[in-house]
């Protein structure tokens, strides 16, 4: 049996996020993202995933689970925390951040990888206050808010392209 993406259970609902306080909103809206990335994969075999279908991008909705896992790291472990960890699939001197060298052979790997990825990020930043700040690697102060808002927008945008890659892919439109 193929192994496909498998389906996302939704553990935050938005509407549930309108009056909580502003950690629990940034980590929702933030779980919101990540789950929409990969319901957005969901079902889909390797060779779908590794696809590009929309020309004339090489773009793939298994590249985006490579990219958002590398820049996870890159803000949260690297930045934040200052962990001396290196690439998860390929570094943000090649200017590719985990886009390229995809491969469908290696999709549930790197679906686990991304989980895991999110799982140790998440424990970076557990238990450290908002404004807590690190300096960027441009000599920038920056706080732990900094970074939900940059990655909730980063997940904002590229779930944008994986609504094209995937309507593209097999018709499926929609939230989940």
């Amino acid at each position: 049996m193929t192994w496909t993406a498998p389906s996302v259970a939704r553990t935050r609902q938005l509407g549930d996020l309108g009056s909580v306080t502003e950690r629990r909103m940034l980590e929702g809206w933030l779980t919101w993202h990540r789950e929409t990335l990969l319901a957005k994969c969901a079902g889909l075999d390797p060779d779908r995933l590794a696809r590009a279908t929309v020309e004339p991008s090489s773009l793939t909705l298994l590249g985006l689970v490579r990219h958002m896992a590398e820049v996870e790291r890159s803000w949260f472990r690297r930045g934040f925390a200052g962990e001396e960890v290196g690439d998860v699939f390929t570094g943000p001197s090649d200017g590719d951040e985990g886009l390229a060298g995809v491969l469908a052979v290696g999709a549930e790997r790197d679906f686990t990888v991304y989980r895991a990825e999110v799982e140790a990020c998440d424990a970076a930043a557990a238990g450290h206050d908002l404004d807590e700040t690190f300096t960027s690697s441009r000599g920038v102060a920056l706080s732990l808010r900094w970074v939900y808002m940059v990655m909730i927008q980063e997940y904002a945008r590229h779930n944008g392209h994986a609504d094209l890659l995937r309507e593209r892919t097999d018709g499926v439109t929609g939230d989940a």
